[in-house]
C-alpha cells in the first residue's frame, strides 16, 4: 500500500480516534511492553531480543527527545528520564546475554505508561 492511499485512507474515516502526542506515546510504549513481557515470559530468545531491539530504540529517542534544550519538561524530570535511558540500554544488554531478566524493563515501562496516562487526564 502506497503512502498516498495510506494517507487518504486517514483522511477519509471520519470515526478514526484523533490521538494527542501523549496518547501516542502511551500506545508505543504499551505496545513494547506488551511484547517484552509475552516474550520474556516464554522464554523465546529471538522475540524477546526483538522486543528488546524496539525497546532500546524508544528510549533512543526519549533520551534524544529529553536532551533537547526546546524540550519543555522540567529539567530534573528530563534529566530522570535520561538516566532511565541509559539504564535501560545496560540493562538490555544484560538480558541479551542472559544475565538478567527483562521484567525491570517492564517495570519502568509501566511507570512510564501510568505516568502518561495521568498527566493526560488532569490538562
Amino acid at each position: 500500500m502506497s503512502a498516498t492511499t495510506m494517507a487518504k485512507m486517514a483522511y477519509e474515516n471520519p470515526a478514526q480516534p484523533i490521538r494527542t502526542p501523549r496518547a501516542t506515546e502511551y500506545e508505543v510504549f504499551a505496545r513494547v511492553t506488551r511484547r517484552l513481557k509475552q516474550a520474556d515470559a516464554r522464554s523465546d530468545f529471538v522475540d524477546l531480543a526483538s522486543a528488546i531491539h524496539d525497546n532500546r530504540r524508544l528510549w533512543t529517542i526519549l533520551a534524544a527527545d529529553v536532551s533537547l534544550p526546546e524540550n519543555p519538561l522540567p529539567a530534573p524530570l528530563r534529566a530522570r528520564l535520561f538516566y532511565l535511558a541509559e539504564f535501560t540500554q545496560a540493562h538490555s544488554r544484560k538480558v541479551l546475554l542472559g544475565q538478567a531478566r527483562a521484567d525491570i524493563l517492564v517495570d519502568i515501562n509501566t511507570a512510564i505508561m501510568k505516568g502518561l496516562r495521568s498527566e493526560g487526564t488532569q490538562g
